[in-house]
């Protein structure tokens, strides 16, 4: 009798969570797991420089915000990699010359590149787990970054990745 009372209430309560997974909507995919391997695709350079800020912040570090100019000059890198289909630093021009081009007065800066991850998060992962990158990520004074990814469909890597971290020379500003 008690089994059977118990299956009765079973059954409703089952029932009565179908009902209310009705009107159930799944929400969309965090931005960060977006595949840039495609036409049009747009990275979410918020969601970036949050996930970059919250990693910093886990290591006693400031947060970053996005800079326009850091941007720019990452979407070019990223640009000029893809268009040659070669992932290296100084495929156009050498860091350095790059930024001091651009009028970029920083106490500190630092350039990651990637290809081949199709997401931010693979993106950030790869970075995270190789010391370079990832000293790069955790420059000390940084406040600044900007980020860029740019698909290429003729390529075996599909997407080109750059980031640019910096610690700006506001007095020289």
């Amino acid at each position: 009798m008690v089994s059977v009372r118990l299956c009765a209430s079973l059954i409703a309560l089952f029932a009565l969570a179908g009902c209310a997974g009705e009107n159930y909507a799944p929400k969309a995919e965090p931005s960060m797991y977006r595949s840039m391997a495609q036409p049009g695709a747009q990275l979410d350079e918020a969601a970036a420089a949050s996930m970059i800020s919250g990693y910093r912040g886990n290591n006693g570090l400031p947060a970053v915000t996005l800079d326009p100019e850091l941007t720019r000059m990452a979407q070019g890198q990223a640009a000029v990699m893809a268009q040659r289909d070669k992932l290296d630093h100084a495929v156009g021009k050498p860091f350095n010359v790059r930024l001091k081009a651009a009028g970029y007065d920083a106490k500190a800066a630092a350039e990651n590149i990637g290809a081949g991850y199709h997401t931010l998060a693979e993106a950030f992962s790869g970075w995270r787990d190789s010391p370079p990158h990832r000293a790069n990520m955790l420059l000390k004074g940084a406040t600044r970054m900007g980020i860029a990814a740019v698909y290429t469909p003729k390529s075996k890597y599909k997407v080109y990745w750059a980031m640019i971290i910096a610690d700006p020379d506001d007095r020289r500003n």
